[in-house]
């Protein structure tokens, strides 16, 4: 065999049941507060005898700052305030009334741990007023794909309702409540999560930073002053936070305003204070009054505890520390800070911490998700809630990390015969020192139920988490031929769907970043030819009414005036004819056009009208010309595992009436081998039209949709940016599908 560029890897898959059941990994009881003790979004339950309670869409919730300002939380006309709630953090908010039903949403719980491809189970004692739905995201950002949904049934009693989620991506999660315009009152009491574990191997663990001593080894050297339990003097206290080469030898860093300031005007931070308290030296920053004006006020005072080396994605890290305050604080947040301490990298470490006068124990496990890879600190921001000053003590500072075997590795499983990834012997890669690759076989010759047909390949192995969070990715499509090479790349989470079933041999080349797939033994599977649908679609989208006010009451951007008008009035959906996993990719190809140039917007849902996400192929610019459309479209991992069914088309971007026409549907997997939807008929299409509910398209003779038999198309006037004009434009322009020149 001829190699062209690459390494080579040589893989054997052990396959087999583990022990698993849901163990409790986060619990919240709001009887603990009392009050509000999350980040407000522009909501603020209030708190009666332990109890949490929303009172509706009728009220929002601002500061009075706020609400004298010039944003979007100003008052509006017709409102007045009707009393103030304060929050576990002691900020004042006026319970607003008068312009309402108000959109509200808000936390319900913070800082869950969580891990890449977890499986969780949400427990909440909760009532309503009311029957009602309520969407809940699982998250942990707020960007494309950060957010998982679900949506929770809540009753007029006190019940235990259970909900869950798939495919969870991130670390350190929220729960977000999201009634909307439900007028009526939810009250909770409790919150409990749970994760889906399977037996892992014995966890072994590297101490990095010891309190007894014990000397942490850092690129085979031994560093004894490293040392977390502040009984050994700073051996360089003049050493910078910028200085790389020696900062990480700095255990505990401190920043305090008005001391150390830089050219900026600012200051920056220093090896922290080591003062005797309680009969033994502990680390101690001595807070000053923060009144920096604006958010930076939170951070004026700093404490950090360094790690002597960076984290990857997917490594857990264990820490243990001791802290205390001169003075209770009830809430300090903590954030991920790079090598020097002040280099901000992302805002969620070890979640929320309170201090009290008396010593308290922090032991807890961080599992580094993407975001937080690279990241070498925890950064306290000690004046989050308090602005006095205030002492803030540490010691016995400990860090540990997870011992991962490093290399290259691969689990493979069957998604056919149903045999699962076992990633705790994952065999690794075998070196060819001849053919200069790696190379490795997965499945046993003769065995066919040990044949795979989908395998995972990461640079670590010995925990779940991290293998899934270090696998590599190649680019194009995988062949069964020891010469075609694909480049590969770092992707978390990456499931590689082979050309078959059966016992494969594959290749890395690490110098060239590629690799090659072999099938040894099995049987190819045959690629069927797919054939659109040419099923012509033609939807009659009627006129919606304006689109609801923005917060402030005034119309939104273009509209004329306010009204009770959305995107989705007018819908139509392609369903597939199965549900789809986690991170399965595929492929959505149609031919389109309208009548007047319209933008629309996509949605996944489950059903038709059972919204999921708000992000599914992207908007799908339409004119009135025929266009073609493909893309790749992969379930996103905050989807609930066979979750995602249809795509919703929102047809009423524009508010005016429309007609659409699609046709030559495509959905299949990206590799051929499987069409979503069938090849003739309607029943993987439906529509709905203003007013109406979901239905199955029928064409009739001459193929137009016949839910809505008798809609008007408006005279409307477009130039050719497909921006409506008036009558008395000068140019080309386009009324109902046809150009003219208007002079």
């Amino acid at each position: 065999m001829k190699k062209i560029f690459t390494l080579v890897a040589l893989l054997t898959c052990f396959m087999g049941a583990r022990a698993a059941d849901w163990v409790e990994v986060y619990k919240i009881d709001y009887s603990s507060n009392n009050g509000f003790p999350f980040y407000v979004m522009g909501y603020v339950p209030e708190w009666f005898e332990g109890v949490m309670t929303d009172f509706g869409a009728n009220y929002r919730y601002a500061t009075q700052a706020d609400l004298d300002g010039d944003g979007d939380a100003k008052w509006k006309d017709g409102e007045s305030s009707v009393g103030t709630v304060t929050t576990q953090g002691g900020t004042e908010y006026q319970k607003v009334t008068g312009a309402g039903p108000y959109w509200h949403q808000y936390f319900i719980a913070d800082g869950i741990p969580t891990q890449i491809d977890g499986q969780y189970k949400v427990k909440a004692m909760v009532k309503a007023s009311e029957p009602v739905s309520v969407n809940v995201n699982m998250g942990w950002g707020w960007g494309q794909g950060q957010q998982a949904g679900g949506s929770v049934s809540i009753g007029t009693d006190w019940a235990e309702v259970e909900w869950e989620y798939s495919g969870i991506a991130g670390a350190s999660c929220n729960l977000v409540a999201q009634p909307g315009t439900f007028t009526g009152t939810i009250e909770w009491k409790y919150v409990i999560v749970e994760e889906w574990q399977k037996e892992q191997r014995p966890t072994v663990w590297q101490e990095w930073l010891t309190s007894d001593g014990q000397p942490v080894i850092v690129d085979g050297n031994p560093i004894p002053t490293y040392m977390g339990d502040a009984e050994t003097p700073w051996p360089d206290p003049t050493v910078r936070f910028n200085d790389q080469e020696k900062n990480y030898l700095i255990c505990a860093w401190s920043k305090e305003k008005g001391r150390n300031m830089n050219d900026d005007g600012g200051w920056d931070p220093f090896p922290a204070d080591i003062e005797n308290v309680d009969g033994s030296n502990v680390f101690v920053c001595h807070g000053q009054v923060a009144d920096t004006e604006g958010d930076p006020s939170a951070w004026d005072n700093q404490f950090w505890i360094q790690s002597p080396k960076p984290w990857k994605a997917g490594d857990q890290v264990k820490i243990h520390f001791r802290y205390k305050a001169s003075a209770p604080v009830s809430s300090t947040d903590t954030q991920i800070h790079k090598q020097n301490p002040s280099d901000y990298l992302i805002w969620h470490a070890i979640g929320n911490i309170a201090f009290t006068t008396d010593w308290q124990d922090f032991d807890g496990i961080m599992t580094i998700a993407d975001d937080m890879a690279n990241g070498w600190s925890i950064a306290f921001n000690l004046n989050s809630v308090v602005k006095d000053a205030v002492t803030f003590y540490f010691d016995d500072l400990s860090w540990q990390s997870m011992k991962l075997d490093e290399g290259y590795f691969v689990a493979g499983c069957n998604t056919i015969a149903g045999l699962e990834y076992d990633f705790d012997n994952a065999p690794q890669f075998v070196y060819d020192e001849a053919e200069e690759y790696w190379y490795a076989t997965i499945g046993e010759p003769g065995k066919k139920d040990t044949y795979v047909n989908q395998v995972m390949i990461s640079t670590v192995r010995g925990n779940d988490a991290a293998f899934k969070s270090n696998t590599l990715k190649p680019t194009g499509t995988i062949e069964n031929n020891p010469d075609t090479w694909l480049p590969y790349q770092p992707s978390s989470l990456a499931k590689l769907t082979l050309p078959g079933s059966g016992v494969w041999k594959i290749y890395i080349d690490d110098y060239f970043q590629s690799m090659a797939f072999e099938m040894l033994e099995g049987e190819d599977v045959q690629i069927p030819e797919i054939k659109p649908n040419p099923t012509h679609v033609t939807i009659n989208a009627l006129e919606r009414d304006y689109k609801p006010a923005k917060d402030d009451g005034t119309p939104q951007d273009g509209e004329e005036g306010i009204g009770t008008g959305q995107p989705w009035d007018n819908q139509f959906w392609i369903v597939a004819n199965r549900t789809l996993s986690v991170g399965e990719s595929t492929v959505v190809q149609f031919k389109y056009k309208s009548a007047i140039p319209a933008k629309v917007t996509t949605q996944i849902h489950t059903n038709p009208g059972e919204y999921r996400h708000y992000a599914a192929i992207g908007d799908v610019n339409f004119t009135e010309e025929w266009q073609d459309f493909e893309t790749t479209f992969t379930i996103p991992t905050p989807q609930s595992a066979g979750d995602l069914k249809s795509i919703a088309f929102n047809l009423s971007e524009i508010k005016d009436a429309n007609t659409y026409e699609m046709k030559d549907f495509v959905w299949k997997t990206e590799d051929g081998t499987e069409s979503l939807i069938n090849e003739t008929g309607s029943e993987n299409f439906f529509v709905k039209i203003l007013g109406g509910n979901p239905e199955q398209f029928v064409p009739i003779d001459d193929g137009i949709n016949n839910v809505v038999k008798e809609s008007t198309v408006p005279t409307v006037t477009y130039n050719l940016a497909g921006q409506r004009v008036s009558k008395d434009y000068k140019g080309i322009v386009v009324t109902n599908g046809k150009k003219y020149i208007a002079k």
